[in-house]
């Protein structure tokens, strides 16, 4: 049970900024910059590009829908986080349940009216997106693979809008997407294997529990293969030596995290490669710059 106890607003402000994952957000943002500015382009036009206010607009819905999910997240998950994480809850300790369930619908209003703003089409993306998250928090996240695939497809939509609302080059947007969504995919299942203690606790019927986390790994070889084999397979129809390198570049992290992966069997081990996927999702968004 969290004992919610009175506090400043200082600790309330960087409780929610914990709560909604800013580090994430930012994440978010500089992605889809990066996009708009090189895979959109035109790239010579990056100042411009930079201060036009669509990108911005596109960008903060984007935010504003994942920040709610974030919430609603942690809101089903309270119990759960108790026993996984702790010194991380913010619902109940420092913010009040009922507040975080008005912040989250205020910012999914939010993120939906600026999507009709914009287009239908994106409009029609955030309210997926919005619900994706809201099914994924109470329901989908506790089911095998399920889960796991649903918080993959909602991070490559951070990129498909971009390919749904500005038309060019989607193709470059689209393997991108693709990217996301493989490595996403690999982390979220380690995410699993990281969490199984408290999940097996609550009920929860994640990868791991139901097979096991050895045969979990197997699964995890298969997936991070024919991810690397798909991205060049679709670099190569693209005809763009320049994604040719950058996946080559990529493959050596990737190829540690299976090396690592192979002698991973303690839960800090696994949050060793959570991390590590994300830094190869980082480094992956930043090779934007030379697609």
């Amino acid at each position: 049970m969290v004992v919610r106890q009175p506090v400043s607003f200082p600790m309330f402000a960087l409780g929610f900024l914990r709560l909604i994952r800013v580090q994430n957000l930012l994440i978010v943002v500089l992605t889809q910059f990066l996009a708009r500015i090189f895979l959109v382009g035109p790239k010579e036009d990056w100042l411009r590009l930079l201060t036009d206010r669509t990108i911005w607009l596109l960008s903060f819905a984007t935010v504003c829908i994942a920040a709610a999910g974030y919430i609603i997240n942690d809101y089903f998950d309270i119990k759960i986080d108790l026993v996984n994480k702790p010194k991380r809850v913010v619902i109940g300790r420092y913010l009040k349940r009922r507040v975080a369930l008005v912040a989250h619908q205020a910012l999914n209003v939010l993120g939906c009216l600026i999507g009709l703003y914009l287009s239908k089409w994106v409009f029609l993306v955030n309210i997926l997106s919005a619900g994706l998250l809201w099914f994924y928090s109470a329901n989908f996240k506790r089911q095998p693979v399920v889960g796991n695939l649903v918080i993959s497809l909602l991070t490559a939509l951070s990129l498909i809008v971009l390919a749904v609302y500005y038309r060019q080059n989607a193709d470059m947007l689209l393997i991108y997407a693709l990217f996301s969504f493989g490595i996403t995919l690999v982390r979220e299942i380690i995410k699993d294997m990281e969490d199984v203690r408290g999940d097996a606790r609550f009920g929860c019927r994640t990868l791991p529990i139901v097979w096991g986390l050895r045969r979990t790994k197997y699964l995890l070889y298969v997936l991070i293969g024919s991810f690397v084999m798909t991205l060049f397979l679709t670099a190569g129809s693209l005809n763009n030596p320049k994604l040719d390198v950058i996946f080559l570049i990529l493959l050596a992290p990737v190829s540690y995290l299976t090396y690592r992966l192979v002698y991973a069997d303690t839960r800090r081990a696994f949050g060793y490669l959570s991390n590590l996927c994300k830094i190869i999702m980082l480094m992956g968004v930043l090779s934007m710059i030379w697609a």
